[in-house]
């Protein structure tokens, strides 16, 4: 059954995501890969990467890159580890990957994207720049947990408090939740603290 292409939803999705769309979504709101292809023929939509488009009316964002992966990955994509502490604005550090969480039933590999399966709390989920990517707390105790130098994570805690990004009390929530690494670099956060 035909479907007509609704184009202001479409507008409605691509504004919540940086001007970006998947084909999958599209063609949800009946636009059929001829439909797709007569768009970006005519310079309405612009393919960015396979399956991703953007509105051409759209200009370019600063995070193109993240948006296009975690369309690339599925709905349920968030920026995550040093991808998310980049966002956020709190480390130099350039990962020559992009971060995603993804449920454990996704498998499917992309190049340049490191597809973490680590299970999220909705309260550890947030959105920013209009990408779902883990909060302050949780991306701290990831990039911890991953290895990111102990400095560079100590550097990101203190900056992350001093701009009020964050609280103690949640930093305290993540110890309890992952434990391990990250427990004891904040352990050594607080004990500088104490100082």
């Amino acid at each position: 059954m035909y479907k007509i292409p609704d184009y202001d939803r479409l507008y409605d999705i691509a504004e919540n995501q940086g001007g970006f769309f998947s084909a999958s979504q599209a063609r949800g709101l009946g636009f059929s890969w001829d439909r797709l292809s007569k768009n970006v023929k005519s310079g309405k939509f612009l393919r960015s990467n396979q399956g991703v488009y953007r509105l051409a009316q759209f200009p370019y964002s600063r995070y193109e890159d993240l948006f296009i992966a975690c369309l690339r990955v599925g709905p349920e994509a968030v920026v995550s580890h040093e991808s998310a502490l980049s966002v956020y604005g709190l480390s130099d550090v350039l990962p020559n990957e992009i971060h995603i969480i993804v449920p454990r039933s996704s498998s499917t590999r992309r190049d340049g994207i490191k597809q973490h399966t680590n299970r999220l709390e909705k309260d550890e989920i947030t959105t920013r720049e209009g990408l779902q990517i883990t909060t302050i707390a949780r991306t701290l105790a990831d990039v911890a947990s991953s290895g990111l130098a102990e400095e560079l994570v100590l550097q990101a805690i203190d900056e992350a408090l001093h701009l009020g990004l964050v609280s103690n009390e949640e930093l305290s929530l993540q110890e309890e939740r992952k434990g391990g690494r990250f427990k004891g670099i904040y352990q050594k956060h607080l004990e500088g603290m104490r100082k």
